[in-house]
Formats: structure tokens, C-alpha cells, sequence
């Protein structure tokens, strides 16, 4: 491979690297819109502490926890190749993934998708969890769990090598499910032990709308959450390639914008009102549900799997209020539910489209799905347990920033001025 395509290829996997960052202020800005002024400063310190505690997991062991080297014949399990990263001596030449990138990147643009496991927990537990426990919870979901169903797949585990008639291994392109539904199922299980937020639920049962603080925010951070998904599925690529990287970006914006339009108007036929929230929820749940086979779909693919996404995401809100569960951003109709749509669709449509290969994916999202709702299960009821899950009463009331933090997010000048 000739120096100049080795160098392009490696630049572009750092700039979707930068990108998939960047999508963290996309994160921070949609569930602080979402919420309550009170809580803008705890939300806002979860989210720094999950991107740099993550990546930090992400370096002692999560990496080689993700990507041990499974030998053949091996149950493709759980491996772990060792604490610390040390490039290996093919690491900064083409020999090393055929030339896509250098190893070092290879490690950057991974461990920025190990810590958005975490944020999507976050903002469906916003406003009630306590600080350290919600901290303790991130440090083992995202230094163990993410990495481990990671490496049953890109890690070349037992999903990888999962057959049924026809079908050859189980598919996820950038994450529907190795990402997206890894945080919903915790947050889903987070949400059932944590009960909902006061007056989400009237004595009648019924679900009371409690509105975000800031709604250009929670539109802005969808913005930058588009954006930065150029990063998340063009660098899941893993190079540069023409045709490869111009498909998966058309397909993924395709599918956002359906996935908008179809959860607008489907809100606006059944609660006769133009909800902006359900309408940005709409291109998230697109883009998740692309998330999969973004590479395998065509034009007109991408937009059916986006427009039923965003369907899916009106009645999951719904079925998550039915439930009387309290999710203030619609973290599990978006990541989860979607997810789950998203995966399961790479069987039903696209190059891969089979009911052998639908077969398949089904018993994927059926393992992500038993291994993160148990392991999430058992480390949140342990810590409910034994340091408490949910602030006081009076703490939910007051708000966390004052409680939590001592500061407010929009500190008031006018007692300064002369």
C-alpha cells in the first residue's frame, strides 16, 4: 500500500474519532434541554466523568478486554490480553489492518464508543440518581461489561462466528447493539429500580409531562449528535474508502431525517399537537436504527428503516410511560428499542437479508440482552443496597446542582451589579 493512502485512510479514522467526541457535548446539551434547570450541573458532571473515567478504563484493561485475540477453538467468550496498551511492531505500518489506520488510532476511535455506553444511562436516570453510585455503576458497566459482549463481536468472539442455515455470524456495522442497547438494557433496568421522578405520576396513575428547562439545547445537542454520527458510522469504515464511507454517510442521514419526519407526524396524528421533543427523538431513533447495516443498505433501505424507527419511537415512548416507567429523555425508546429494530432489520432488509441471517441477529440481541440486564441488574441492586440509589426527597425537590454540587448552572449576576 502506497504511503499517501495509508496516511488519508489513518486521518480520516481521527477525524471521526474527533467526531464520536464530539458527540458527548451532543449528549450533555439533550439531556440537560430535557430536564429541570435544578439538575444542569449534575448532568453535566456525569457526562465529563464518563468520558474521561472511560477512557482511562478504556487504557488499563478495557481495550484488551475488547479485543483479546481469541484463539481458534476457543468459546469465544471471555478473554483478557492484559492491563496497559503497548503497540504492537506492525502497529504504526500498513501491515496493520490493512492499512486503515494506525494502532493507536485503532485504540482512540474504540474507546470513544466504550464511554457512550454510559451516557445513554445517564440521561435516563437524570434527576433522582445519586452522584457516587451512578459513578460506581459507570466505572464497572463501562470497564467490564461494554468490552466483554464487544469482543463476542468485533473482538472476534462466539457472535462473530455464530452460523444458522445460510447465515455466517451475527452483524453489527457500528453498534445497534454492541452499543446502543448495551446502555438501553442498563438503562431500562435502571429506571425499574429507581422508581420515577415526584409528580411524574398522579394519583389517577396517569403520566404528567414534566418539561425541559431548555429546548434549543435539547435541539442543538440532536444536531451535534447528526453530526457526530458521521464520525460513529463513516469511521466504522475502518478506512477511508470511496464507495464504502459515501454509502454509510447517505444512509445514515437518509434514515435520521425519515426517522424525524415519521415520529413528528405520528405524534402530531395522535396527540393533535407538533412535539419538538418527539420530532428530535425521531432522528436519533433513525440513526440507531441504521446503526447496523448502514454499509449493507440502499437509499431507499435506509429510509423505510428510518421511517419505521421513528414510529417505533412515538409508541415506545408511550409504552414506557404505560409502564410507569420515568425515562426524561426517551433513553430506552431511542437507544434500545431501536436498537433492537436496527439489528434485527439487517436480516429483514439489505445485502445480508435472509430468514436464516434475521435468525441470527435475533439470538445476538437475545445474548446482549440476558448478559447486560443481568450484570446491570446485580450491580445497581448491590449498590442500592448497600449505599442507596436515589437521593432524599427533599435533595430531588431542591435539585441535585444545590445538594450534589453547591453551585447552579445559571448563576444569578445581578446582586454584582453596581
Amino acid at each position: 500500500m502506497e504511503a499517501g493512502l495509508f496516511t488519508a485512510n489513518n486521518v480520516w479514522m481521527m477525524v471521526c474519532t474527533a467526531l464520536v467526541f464530539f458527540m458527548h457535548l451532543g449528549f450533555s446539551f439533550l439531556e440537560i434541554g430535557l430536564t429541570r434547570q435544578k439538575n444542569t450541573v449534575n448532568i453535566l458532571f456525569k457526562n465529563v466523568f464518563i468520558i474521561t473515567v472511560g477512557l482511562l478504563l478504556y487504557y488499563i484493561g478495557g481495550f484488551n478486554l475488547m479485543y483479546p485475540g481469541f484463539e481458534e477453538g476457543s468459546s469465544g467468550f471471555f478473554k483478557f490480553a492484559g492491563f496497559g496498551i503497548a503497540a504492537p511492531e506492525n502497529g504504526m505500518t500498513p501491515d496493520y489492518a490493512d492499512g486503515g489506520y494506525t494502532w493507536w488510532t485503532d485504540f482512540l476511535f474504540q474507546g470513544m464508543f466504550a464511554a457512550t455506553a454510559a451516557t445513554i444511562v445517564s440521561g435516563a436516570v437524570a434527576e433522582r440518581i445519586k452522584l457516587g453510585g451512578f459513578m460506581i455503576f459507570t466505572i464497572i458497566y463501562v470497564g467490564l461489561v461494554y468490552p466483554i459482549v464487544g469482543s463476542w463481536q468485533w473482538g472476534g468472539g462466539f457472535l462473530s462466528t455464530l452460523s444458522y442455515g445460510e447465515a455466517e455470524g451475527f452483524y453489527d456495522f457500528a453498534g445497534s447493539t454492541l452499543v446502543h442497547s448495551v446502555g438501553g438494557w442498563a438503562a431500562l433496568i435502571a429506571i425499574y429500580l429507581l422508581g420515577a421522578r415526584i409528580g411524574k405520576f398522579g394519583e389517577d396513575g396517569k403520566p404528567k409531562a414534566i418539561p425541559g428547562h431548555n429546548l434549543p439545547l435539547a435541539a442543538a445537542g440532536v444536531l451535534i449528535l447528526w453530526l457526530g454520527w458521521f464520525g460513529f458510522n463513516g469511521g466504522s469504515v475502518l478506512s477511508a474508502d470511496p464507495a464504502a464511507t459515501s454509502l454509510v454517510l447517505v444512509t445514515t442521514c437518509l434514515a435520521a431525517a425519515a426517522g424525524g419526519v415519521a415520529a413528528f407526524l405520528t405524534s402530531t396524528v395522535l396527540y393533535k399537537n407538533y412535539d419538538l421533543t418527539m420530532f428530535l427523538n425521531g432522528i436519533l431513533g433513525g440513526l440507531v436504527g441504521i446503526t447496523a447495516g448502514a454499509d449493507q443498505m440502499s437509499p431507499n433501505e435506509a429510509v423505510i428503516i428510518g421511517l419505521l424507527a421513528g414510529i417505533i419511537i412515538v409508541l415506545g415512548v408511550a409504552l414506557i410511560d404505560k409502564l410507569k416507567l420515568d425515562d426524561p429523555v426517551g433513553a430506552v425508546a431511542v437507544h434500545l428499542i431501536c436498537g433492537i429494530w436496527g439489528t434485527l432489520a439487517v436480516g429483514i432488509f439489505g445485502a445480508m437479508a435472509s430468514f436464516d441471517q434475521f435468525l441470527v441477529q435475533l439470538a445476538g440481541v437475545g445474548a446482549a440482552a440476558v448478559f447486560c440486564s443481568l450484570t446491570a441488574f446485580i450491580i445497581l441492586f448491590i449498590i442500592k443496597k448497600v449505599a442507596g440509589l436515589r437521593v432524599s426527597e427533599q435533595e430531588e425537590l431542591e435539585g441535585l446542582d444545590l445538594h450534589e454540587h453547591g453551585m447552579d448552572a445559571y448563576a444569578d449576576f445581578r446582586m454584582n451589579q453596581h
